[in-house]
């Protein structure tokens, strides 16, 4: 167990020091320095405030934190690729290891067994965040659609502000699971640019649509179960 202000600290200068690395290999524009680090400013302050009253951060929490801190990264590169200065191999390696990453968490809090609140609710967040960041660099070359699969999760957030019903916790389901994992994986190998850009679209496509039964099956179970449920939080499909 880490205490929450230590392993802040920590992770911001680890990105501090990955961003510096960027710079002296591909080469990092300011603003993209100014995204990443900004990026992982507000991370910090999102998991400071949310992580507070837990006091410490767990084994899990520092391995989701640390794919957040590479998502941050893959931000600042996805800025590169917007500035015309386009770096794929470390976007892409960044990227993969966020995703494997994604495996190790999960398993390390049930190792541990420290399983949290918050530290479930830190891994879909971390998931969402990802999949945005890539989605972004995903759209430039086949289409402003690709984004849907980067706003899903917050779209739905913000549509919990309108109804609050849509905030309600929902059961377990492993099968999100699965649908983040084929959105990231899909999405990395879309930057990879490696295969045909049909078989990309219509992968692309493919995960767009499982995205879209997840979050409706999930719905129609809010919709179905929208009164005498008790509100504790966002729930992410």
């Amino acid at each position: 167990m880490v205490p929450v202000g230590r392993a802040l600290v920590g992770a911001l200068v680890a990105l501090a020091g990955a961003l510096v690395a960027l710079t002296a290999g591909p080469g990092l524009h300011p603003v993209s320095w100014c995204v990443g680090v900004g990026a992982g400013a507000l991370v910090v302050l999102a998991v400071a405030r949310a992580g507070s009253h837990e006091g410490h951060l767990t084994p899990a929490d520092l391995v989701t934190l640390t794919r957040v801190m590479l998502a941050c990264a893959v931000a600042a590169l996805v800025v590169e690729s917007w500035l015309g200065r386009p770096a794929t191999l470390p976007l892409v390696a960044l990227a993969t290891i966020a995703l494997v990453l994604d495996a190790v968490d999960g398993r390390v809090a049930r190792a541990t067994r420290r399983t949290t609140g918050f530290g479930a609710r830190f891994d879909g967040e971390a998931d969402a965040f990802l999949l945005l960041v890539v989605s972004a660099h995903v759209a430039v070359t086949h289409g402003a659609w690709v984004l849907a699969i980067g706003l899903a999760r917050y779209v739905f957030w913000a549509a919990g502000s309108i109804w609050p019903w849509l905030r309600h916790p929902l059961p377990r389901r492993d099968w999100r699971k699965v649908v983040t994992a084929v959105q990231g994986i899909v999405l990395v190998v879309a930057a990879a640019d490696v295969a045909p850009r049909a078989v990309v679209v219509t992968a692309l496509a493919g995960a767009l649509a499982l995205l879209a039964e997840s979050f409706g099956r999930d719905v129609w179970w809010l919709v179905r179960h929208r009164h005498g449920v008790r509100l504790v939080g966002v729930s992410s499909p």
